[in-house]
């Protein structure tokens, strides 16, 4: 038997979706990729929705609504946002790639 590579640590039950290499913080189990998406192509805050920040999500819908529309620029941009940036989800954990 082989012994692993240093700072290999294998699969842990806490972290099933592996470890963030930076700060070790466990990934969380939601896609950056589908949130940023999601509020792209669906500027309603339903990228913020599916990541677990459902207050910022129902605000974003709110003010969509409130300005006919014009308000969905907001959750356009937090989708880029999203997609370039490290976001997290609503326990703190970064969403995985």
């Amino acid at each position: 038997m082989t012994t692993p590579p240093p700072g290999w640590w294998g699969p842990s039950p806490e972290a099933p979706y592996g470890r963030h290499p930076v700060t070790g913080v466990p990934y969380s189990d939601k896609s950056k990729i589908v949130a940023g998406l999601l509020q792209i192509l669906i500027p309603l805050g339903i990228g913020r929705m599916y990541a677990g920040h459902v207050g910022l999500g129902v605000g974003q819908l709110v003010v969509t609504i409130v300005t006919c529309g014009i308000g969905a620029l907001w959750p356009f941009i937090d989708g880029i946002v999203m997609l370039v940036g490290d976001p997290t989800d609503a326990n703190g954990r970064p969403l995985r790639s």
